[in-house]
C-alpha cells in the first residue's frame, strides 16, 4: 500500500482501492454503509442506540478521523481512527495506544481484502503517529474480522474483555507496533 499524506492506494485483487478521509457530503452514505455492515453481522443484536451511533458519521468526524475505502468511485468501506485518547470515541485506550472503531465493509464485497487494506492503512497511520499499539474491541459475531486481526499479529488480552450495558461482550484485540 502506498501512502501519500492522508490518502493510501493499494490493490484488492485486480482492483485499485483508495483510502482517504470521508467528505462531509458522504457522511450519510458512509453511515448507511456502516450500519448495513454491522446489521448483516449482528442482526437483532444491533441495538437501535448503537445503530444510530453507527449512522452518525458527522459526530464521529468532530473528534476522530473517519476514512473511506473506494473501489473506483464507489465507497465500499469505512473505518474510524481514534488517535486522541481524550476523544469520546476512545474505548479503554491505554497510554501510547490508538484505537480503531467501526471498521465496516459493504456486505457485497466482504472477503475481498477491503477490510485488510483499511487495517493496513490504520497501522501505517499509527506508526506515523508514533503509537506503541493499536487497540480495538470486536463482538463475538465478527468472526471474519477476528481472523483478519489474528493474521495481522493482533493479540487478544483477555483481561481487557469488556461487557457493555446491554450484556454484549466486547473482545479486545491489540497490535504492538
Amino acid at each position: 500500500m502506498g501512502k501519500v499524506g492522508e490518502v493510501a492506494v493499494g490493490e484488492v485483487g485486480e482492483s485499485v482501492i483508495e483510502i482517504r478521509p470521508a467528505r462531509e457530503d458522504e457522511y450519510l452514505a458512509v453511515g448507511e454503509l456502516v450500519e448495513s455492515a454491522f446489521r448483516s453481522l449482528l442482526g437483532s443484536d444491533l441495538s437501535e442506540n448503537y445503530a444510530n451511533e453507527l449512522r452518525d458519521v458527522a459526530i464521529r468526524a468532530r473528534s476522530t478521523d473517519v476514512f473511506v475505502a473506494l473501489l473506483g468511485e464507489r465507497i465500499v468501506g469505512s473505518v474510524t481512527y481514534v488517535g486522541d485518547p481524550s476523544s469520546p470515541f476512545a474505548e479503554e485506550l491505554e497510554a501510547g495506544e490508538v484505537g480503531v472503531r467501526m471498521l465496516a465493509v459493504d456486505p457485497a464485497v466482504q472477503g475481498s481484502g477491503v477490510g485488510r487494506a483499511m487495517m493496513e492503512f490504520c497501522k501505517l497511520r499509527a506508526q506515523a503517529d508514533r503509537a506503541r499499539a493499536i487497540f480495538l474491541f470486536s463482538t463475538p459475531a465478527m468472526v471474519a474480522a477476528h481472523r483478519l486481526y489474528r493474521s495481522m499479529g493482533f493479540s487478544e488480552p483477555s483481561e481487557r474483555t469488556l461487557t457493555v450495558g446491554n450484556g454484549l461482550c466486547l473482545l479486545p484485540f491489540r497490535l504492538e507496533l
